[in-house]
């Protein structure tokens, strides 16, 4: 029986089996990813750049055909598979525009020396867990940013998109990458836990549930090794008093709903001042009645199926253990019968601490809809939070919105009358359970690099 055999979600039927790799195979494949690394390193930036480049103009070749795998195995939009493709080429993009003046030494005039420098070196072999709900945008978030920093990497993917961490491999090899710098290691977690105490890999990334992280957070600090952790979260949407409410709902509604709402940055939460609760309650339940589920290769489908079946039925508890706690279903929350682990959209009221739908992570279309007395009220609703990755605030005072996402908001990031999944150009992630860490914006590839300082004295 093989170790892994993947399944559509929209149907349950197998797609392919594999077998896990040897631990033989694997040290093999972290020796020759570690002698890579060791070539790599003295790559130019420029030279790292442009093959940089060539991986993202590769991935373009390949747009259609990983973007069905995609969606066949995790049942994302096909439509919203290829605009997953779009933002790994902007990760590409950016990173080989902006990568070179990131990592360029920093001479300082200090007293006493005759220069210090502060220069940028990478370390050797990351070792990146990912998980299945963006197949393609993870693996190249942690990646690239790696690659141009001089590191190699290793790639564990969740198990249920084995076949597109396999394809992104083959994308990275046919580029000019150097084969060993990227490998797609398929292992259990006792060997994933081998791998982290490795002598060879030297850093360690995982984007995954708070309990994963807290399990790899310290497998990594038993080893003494760095650790970037994105996690997940309950992220609050606040709309306020002054907000835009058609702009408000039209937003939470894609925000909540984008990726079928397996997003860790989703729109989770929905906090509405007692002034606007009943107007964004009648449209929001309208917009969420109207989301169609359906076949995600089919352009008139809103939502396609949950990745698993066992996520689907994680999630119903989860709905019937809140309302069983006080709250209400104002749409949808009934289970589907039928092929597949569909789940239709759904908003739950009178949430409050204690329901899972205040205190945990839903993973799926499901939004919590939360009526606060007022500002001060949503805010505090809002922080009222283990987790903290991102967040919104609706309201045609931006200078006020501002302020309040910079001082008052306890979130890794904050969108301001709008929405966005990330931008290359701005840090993504969160603090408290939601991690630690930060990927894109330039920050990424410097969470793997030793920060060398260089005191050069004055000759005698």
């Amino acid at each position: 029986m093989a170790d892994i055999t993947t399944i559509n979600p929209a149907t349950g039927e197998a797609i392919k089996e594999y077998d896990y790799m040897s631990n033989d195979e694997v040290n093999k494949i972290v020796e020759s990813s570690h002698q890579a690394f060791t070539e790599w390193r003295k790559t130019s930036h420029e030279a790292r750049a442009k093959v940089i480049n060539s991986i993202g103009e590769t991935l373009l070749k390949y747009k259609e055909e990983l973007s069905k795998l995609m969606t066949e195995e995790r049942g994302k939009l096909y439509s919203q598979s290829l605009q997953e493709i779009d933002l790994c080429k902007a990760i590409c993009d950016y990173t080989a525009e902006k990568g070179v003046a990131a990592l360029a030494d920093d001479e300082r005039d200090l007293e006493g020396l005759k220069k210090g420098i502060v220069t940028y070196q990478p370390i050797g072999v990351i070792y990146g867990m990912q998980p299945w709900n963006f197949p393609a945008y993870q693996v190249f978030r942690y990646t690239i940013a790696n690659l141009m920093a001089g590191n190699s990497i290793l790639l564990k993917h969740a198990s249920n998109v084995t076949g597109s961490g396999l394809l992104i491999e083959k994308i990275f090899h046919e580029s000019e990458l150097p084969n060993d710098l990227f490998r797609t290691i398929l292992i259990d977690h006792d060997q994933s836990e081998a791998l982290i105490g490795h002598d060879k890999v030297r850093g360690v990334t995982l984007t995954g549930s708070d309990g994963a992280g807290s399990i790899v957070g310290q497998q990594a600090a038993k080893a003494i090794k760095k650790v970037v952790l994105e996690l997940g979260s309950n992220d609050a949407f606040i709309v306020l008093e002054d907000a835009d409410v058609e702009l408000a709902v039209e937003t939470c509604t894609q925000a909540r709903l984008i990726n079928n709402g397996e997003t860790c940055v989703a729109a989770k939460r929905f906090i509405v001042v007692d002034s606007l609760y009943d107007d964004f309650r009648e449209r929001i339940v309208k917009k969420f009645a109207d989301a169609k589920s359906g076949d995600p290769m089919n352009d008139d489908s809103d939502l396609g199926p949950l990745a698993r079946k066992d996520l689907q039925e994680k999630l119903h508890e989860q709905v019937e253990d809140s309302v069983a706690k006080g709250a209400t279903i104002a749409v949808g929350g009934q289970l589907p019968e039928g092929k597949g682990s569909f789940y239709p959209a759904t908003i739950l009221e009178n949430v409050e601490k204690g329901q899972p739908a205040y205190d945990d992570e839903l993973f799926g279309p499901v939004a919590s809809l939360i009526r606060a007395k007022d500002q001060d009220d949503a805010l505090r609703i809002a922080n009222d939070s283990r987790y903290g990755l991102g967040g919104a605030i609706f309201s045609k005072d931006e200078a006020k919105a501002i302020r309040l996402a910079r001082e008052e908001f306890d979130t890794g990031m904050v969108y301001i009358n709008g929405y966005g999944l990330a931008n290359p150009a701005l840090p993504f992630g969160g603090v408290k359970n939601s991690g630690h860490g930060r990927e894109h914006g330039g920050f990424g590839i410097k969470e793997f690099v030793n920060i060398k300082g260089l005191h050069v004295h004055k000759s005698q």
